[in-house]
């Protein structure tokens, strides 16, 4: 794609979508370096099957971000599960400086991929963490636990059940498909809410949880 095409990609698409979710377009230009950065390292880890940095600013920034507005003022730590490339993460630790954000992926080219970016960014509130969620202990629990398309609910809430407490939230985000919590569940679902991803003609959900006893 050629300096024109991205600069319109920029203009057309990244900022009046960020502009439609409520947030400050000066964020845009960290958020184009965060894309151009998981363009380049995917062309030789494949970190995501979305190629094209077009596909990735709908896909990958805009719906990550689409959340923001779910998390709180007063949520001071939240813990990305399954991460992946970083989404929405790294995305949550840009537009929210005050935030501190845990990006953990059990894949070590991920974890690399995630290092690289704390670096470059200078992100100074994202910590990187290379494990299983089942093997991470965590000193402190987080206020939001979150996870993008990282498995079938009643499992993520299994796998990461001991890194919250009866205040934290739980978040998955998730395709058009409905996910229902099982009988025997310790958890119960607060909210559910469709996600309008600007720029997106596909359904996109957000489940939130709680702990329904600790």
């Amino acid at each position: 794609m050629n300096e024109t095409n991205l600069q319109k990609l920029q203009e057309n698409t990244l900022v009046p979508g960020m502009a439609k979710l409520k947030l400050d377009v000066k964020f845009a230009v960290p958020v184009w370096q965060y894309l151009n950065l998981l363009a380049k390292w995917n062309q030789a880890y494949n970190l995501t099957a979305i190629r094209d940095l077009g596909g990735m600013v709908v896909q990958h920034a805009l719906d990550g971000l689409s959340v923001h507005s779910y998390i709180a003022k007063t949520d001071h730590r939240l813990i990305d599960v399954g991460t992946g490339g970083g989404v929405p993460g790294v995305l949550l630790a840009i537009v929210r400086p005050d935030l501190e954000v845990f990006l953990l992926d059990a894949v070590g080219k991920k974890a690399r991929f995630l290092r690289q970016v704390k670096r470059a960014m200078q992100l100074d509130n994202v910590t990187v963490i290379h494990d299983r969620v089942e093997n991470y202990s965590p000193g402190q629990k987080f206020d939001v636990v979150i996870s993008r398309a990282f498995s079938e609910v009643n499992q993520f809430l299994k796998w990461t059940d001991h890194l919250g407490d009866a205040q934290s939230r739980f978040l998955a985000m998730k395709g058009p498909r409905n996910e229902t919590l099982e009988m025997e569940s310790r958890f119960l679902m607060i909210q559910e809410d469709d996600l309008k991803v600007p720029f997106l003609n596909e359904q996109r959900k957000l489940y939130q949880y709680k702990k329904a006893h600790e």
